[in-house]
């Protein structure tokens, strides 16, 4: 059995074909998926996905690539939180990738959205989904800050070092991998995937993005998530099905959902 802790299909090129990508999900064992917020504009649409299905789930935030999207505050994700099937805040988080030359100020905007996802992840006590790509210092930085380690969370597609998982890690968090960790060339990320303790790590696809070996370069959905099982199963020497067990075990009890729920 597993889950993915991290999808898109809300996003067109999934949505167009819902009702496959579900039943792919079921005939690989992938029992449920966490859809994930990226802005309040199609909000909406992530949660019609959760509430039809009662093994799909969903949280509510603002990604930081997105710039020109109204702005979340405290008080909306505090209210938007309060929906039954919303288990997370996020994701959230700071991206300086994009951004080849920026100043302090010039991505204080993404640091001060970061800051009020984690005070309202505090406030609802959900756990946080962060999103940090060439921000490592920074992210960490604020999530001390403001006691993101109050409300737990998941770093989700951990593509950074063992330093910064450690760090992570040292606040309460959870490491998500996904399809990443199958590519030959992630050296460092496969050391990563070695030292994580099993029972701080979940697997997700990121879908419609990032498909794993033998998928890379395709379209990805949640059924794939089995293979990023299999390539942490295999850095490890370990079978499949402990990595399974314990992955979804760990994302019950992130997200506080009963095992139960289809």
């Amino acid at each position: 059995m597993f889950v993915d802790s991290h999808c898109h299909i809300d996003f067109p090129e999934l949505h167009a074909q819902l009702p496959d990508v579900l039943e792919a999900m079921r005939a690989n064992s992938v029992t449920h998926a966490l859809c994930i917020s990226v802005n309040l504009p199609d909000w909406p649409g992530v949660m019609a996905i959760a509430d039809a299905h009662p093994n799909i789930y969903a949280t509510v935030g603002v990604h930081p690539d997105y710039e020109d999207t109204p702005e979340p505050t405290v008080e909306q994700l505090l209210e938007f939180a309060q929906r039954p099937k919303v288990v997370g805040i996020g994701e959230t988080g700071l991206d300086y990738y994009r951004v080849p030359q920026f100043t302090d100020q010039s991505m204080e905007w993404q640091r001060e959205r970061f800051r009020r996802h984690i005070r309202a992840a505090r406030q609802t006590g959900k756990p946080l989904i962060i999103h940090t790509r060439s921000a490592a210092d920074d992210t960490l930085r604020l999530m001390r800050e403001e006691g993101a380690g109050e409300a737990g969370g998941v770093m989700h597609c951990f593509t950074e070092s063992w330093e910064v998982a450690q760090g992570c890690l040292d606040l309460g968090f959870y490491i998500s991998f996904s399809g990443i960790v199958t590519f030959k060339n992630a050296k460092e990320l496969h050391e990563v995937a070695r030292r994580v303790p099993l029972e701080r790590m979940l697997i997700e696809t990121d879908s419609p993005y990032l498909a794993p070996v033998p998928f890379r370069g395709k379209l990805n959905q949640p059924a794939y998530v089995k293979h990023v099982a299999e390539g942490i199963a295999a850095l490890r020497g370990i079978a499949v099905d402990e990595v399974a067990k314990i992955t979804t075990a760990n994302f019950f009890r992130l997200f506080g959902i009963p095992e139960n729920t289809v």
